[in-house]
């Protein structure tokens, strides 16, 4: 039994996995007007740094809305996606949004019980799902998929190129499965007219991080408890003598040993070009943050 088979609630339920962004795409026709070939999106693909101009991105947007429209995509319309963070998917989302659909971010890590219930509470019409696991997941519910190839149809690749570092670069390494973090990336890289670059993977994350030398950050909590535990990995033993030098050094950074010492530190983890972690306010409150990332964060909910 399909669940398109199943009694729907009598009106769709979707305030929990809505992404709000009523600004997107005036601020996306606003850079790709003044910064048209200047970079909007970087993403690590097959070992290779690839990226979309802002007049790449809005004319992808528009290419996107023509597939989605022919696929019956409207206004009154609902589209779900799941994956991680990358251009395809903030591309689709901004194309649903340029038609004036609905956009519902949902987690990528649920089980079917979950995932059933998700898909029998919210009814969308349109999904677009990242990773063999997960698509074969939505597809045993009865949920057909979106090809984002076939949307877009024949046009130009994103430039391959040699990444530099880039002293106004966002970083996400996130996914649906946090809640607002869409709606965020959207309000921060919009916003700002800034670079957003996305690793490879998960698992390379870290290394990819390392070869953007990002100036911003864009985590969850989750993810910021994550970058802690790593940098503690990379840190000497508490209580030996190195791992002692580096807390002088973080304390008392004025000093010019110290900062030295500080600096030494930051290139090793990568934060050399780093200047704020976006949180929300109500979990930086709620959380403590190590002294190597507490200097970085900025509550800008």
């Amino acid at each position: 039994m399909s669940v398109h088979e199943l009694k729907r609630p009598p009106i769709a339920d979707t305030r929990e996995w809505q992404v709000s962004a009523p600004k997107a795409l005036e601020q996306l026709r606003h850079w790709a007007q003044i910064s048209p070939l200047q970079p909007a999106l970087r993403h690590k693909r097959h070992g290779q740094w690839f990226a979309w101009r802002w007049i790449d991105v809005l004319r992808d947007v528009e290419r996107l809305a023509d597939g989605l429209r022919q696929q019956g995509f409207d206004e009154d319309s609902r589209l779900a996606v799941s994956g991680a963070f990358e251009p395809n998917l903030l591309l689709l989302a901004l194309a649903a949004q340029h038609i004036g659909g609905e956009v519902l971010a949902i987690a990528d890590n649920l089980d079917a019980p979950a995932l059933h219930n998700v898909l029998w509470r919210s009814s969308p019409g349109h999904a677009f799902v990242q990773g063999r696991q997960a698509r074969q997941l939505w597809l045993n519910q009865g949920q057909s998929l979106l090809d984002f190839a076939e949307l877009l149809g024949p046009t130009e690749h994103p430039q391959r190129l040699r990444l530099g570092v880039n002293a106004e670069q966002l970083w996400s390494e996130e996914g649906t499965e946090w809640q607002d973090g869409l709606a965020v990336l959207f309000k921060q890289w919009l916003g700002v007219g800034q670079t957003l670059a996305f690793p490879e993977s998960p698992g390379s994350a870290s290394r990819d991080r390392r070869e953007v030398a990002p100036s911003g950050l864009l985590l969850s909590a989750g993810r910021l408890q994550l970058l802690a535990m790593e940098i503690e990995s990379r840190l000497a033993s508490p209580g030996t003598w190195r791992r002692r030098l580096c807390d002088w050094a973080i304390a008392q950074p004025q000093k010019p040993l110290q900062r030295l010492i500080k600096t030494r530190v930051r290139r090793l983890l990568g934060f050399h070009n780093l200047h704020f972690i976006w949180q929300a306010t109500r979990t930086a409150q709620a959380q403590s943050t190590p002294a190597w990332l507490a200097e970085f964060k900025r509550n800008i909910a």
